[in-house]
């Protein structure tokens, strides 16, 4: 092997990429080919699981005709969490894949967290079961799919049926595993209490690893379909935000990144398995053995901003937009806005939540209104950053990455509001990076994953709190932190008359 690369694979909800990067972490070739995205019903989220393998070996022949298949040391697996791909005992998929933003197994989240008992749930599986994860959806395939269900003789994830597909072998790692809702984390193993509740045979999971461990390898029927080697390793990987979050180099105890993306998600390393008493919190194995991780999650974070800006302002450029609420003073002339355009889920686990501009008067323009924007988002993730300090992690610093690391302004009121020094990082390859290193280690490039991680991932621009701004916002943080508690009944009012 002349040049060791590792690959990092990506299976999102949009798009499967592969990665290649070398032992600097330097990217070396890059390709993404989309999926298509069906919502037959209201509340429904699928994709053919055919999608992901298609667009994956597509993307993998393109990198492929740029490096040699005998200089890949091993690759790693990433994507999107909790989708259920049901299989046949022949490997087929049985119908769409059901994905983790669907949300028609509400009944059957419920029904389990009675039988459970809330509290002892949450300490089980590290969270609140929510509609998204992976063993309602079994649930609800065996209460309304019953011809489906009794052909079901696998369930994977969905980069774990490109695994399946790449390999032939049935496996998942328990990073992205523990977003089944079927295993006990602090043991990290599947759970015998969770699967008699939900009365699915354990026969019908994958076989559990850790992120960096050797899985698997390349098939040869895969190799010819893809220009890889046969025999090349494949590593566990883990889901999307904890291989970004090992990306991002968020991979030791106190580190914290904070992505404001469409959605927004406040992420810590743990070296202790403590979960948020109330599960409002998700804590999940980590892609580091022996460790966990607390991610808590916006539902519509950069969303909103690019949702005002669509409705209200669709002909000025974001750089436009930015100059002119660069102008606004902080607290946007005394207007809140409470971020919840698409239900929230941490730290106000509720659907109905609405958004809401608090405050408005004749004064205040499209700048103000963008501005209420951004800052209430940034509130919206200190929401986060509180629960993480009530668990006991305190950071110094944080991670700022997604498209509020792209706004100067956004940038410098997130770091005033949180109250700490926030950096970006050198890459912005995010979790297809992540399972790339993952891979790294997996090959024995490096010890570890923390030890890889420090020489790959590194710091780059720092954003200093302003005192000033540090002192307004804190003022406005309380009065930010009332308007969900005050509007809660507002929006299940507003609910039952959409609802009529």
């Amino acid at each position: 092997m002349s040049k060791p690369y590792f690959i990092g694979i990506d299976v999102s909800t949009t798009a499967s990429k592969a990665l290649v990067v070398d032992m600097q972490g330097q990217v070396i070739a890059s390709k993404s080919y989309p999926h298509a995205l069906s919502t037959p019903r209201p509340l429904w989220s699928e994709q053919d699981p055919e999608d992901w393998w298609r667009a994956t070996s597509a993307a993998l022949r393109d990198v492929m005709k740029q490096v040699s298949p005998d200089d890949i040391a091993a690759i790693g697996l990433t994507g999107q969490m909790h989708g259920l791909t049901s299989l046949d005992k022949d490997g087929k998929p049985l119908r769409p894949a059901i994905l983790w933003n669907d949300q028609r197994s509400g009944a059957q989240c419920e029904a389990i967290t009675e039988k459970v008992g809330a509290h002892k749930l949450w300490h089980l599986i590290g969270s609140r079961l929510l509609a998204g994860f992976t063993a309602p959806k079994i649930m609800w395939l065996r209460e309304n799919e019953p011809e489906v269900y009794k052909q079901i003789a696998h369930v994977l994830l969905p980069k774990d049926y490109v695994r399946y597909r790449l390999s032939g072998a049935y496996v998942a790692d328990v990073a992205d595993g523990s977003g089944f809702g079927l295993m006990e984390i602090a043991k990290r193993t599947w759970s015998d209490e969770m699967l008699a509740a939900f009365d699915i045979p354990r026969a019908w999971l994958p076989e559990l690893c850790e992120s960096p461990e050797v899985c698997a390898y390349v098939s040869e029927a895969a190799a010819a379909e893809t220009g890889l080697r046969a025999g090349t390793p494949i590593v566990g990987g883990a889901g999307d935000q904890p291989a970004a979050g090992v990306g991002s180099g968020i991979v030791e105890q106190n580190q914290v990144s904070l992505t404001v993306g469409t959605s927004g998600v406040a992420f810590a390393s743990s070296d202790v398995y403590n979960p948020q008493p109330e599960g409002l919190l998700h804590h999940f194995c980590a892609a580091v053995p022996g460790t966990w991780f607390y991610m808590g999650v916006m539902l519509s974070a950069a969303g909103g901003l690019r949702w005002l800006h669509d409705e209200l302002t669709p002909n000025m450029s974001y750089d436009e937009l930015n100059q002119q609420v660069e102008r606004v003073p902080r607290g946007s002339l005394g207007l809140i806005f409470a971020p919840y355009l698409t239900g929230e889920r941490n730290p106000h686990p509720d659907p109905l939540a609405r958004g809401a501009f608090v405050g408005l008067t004749l004064r205040h323009g499209v700048a103000h209104m963008a501005r209420a924007v951004m800052e209430g988002v940034a509130f919206g993730m200190r929401d986060n950053l509180e629960l993480l300090r009530g668990q006991g992690v305190q950071p110094t610093e944080a991670v700022i990455g997604g498209g509020a690391a792209n706004s100067p302004v956004w940038r410098q009121l997130t770091a005033d509001i949180m109250g700490i020094p926030l950096y970006t990082v050198n890459t912005h390859e995010g979790a297809a990076f992540g399972a790339a290193i993952l891979a790294a280690v997996g090959a024995g490039a490096y010890p570890d994953v923390p030890t890889a991680c420090r020489q790959l991932v590194r710091k780059e621009m720092v954003i200093t709190p302003d005192p000033a701004g540090m002192a307004d916002y804190e003022r406005l943080y309380p009065i930010f932190r009332a308007t969900y508690p005050a509007l809660k009944a507002l929006y299940a009012d507003l609910a039952r008359f959409e609802a009529s």
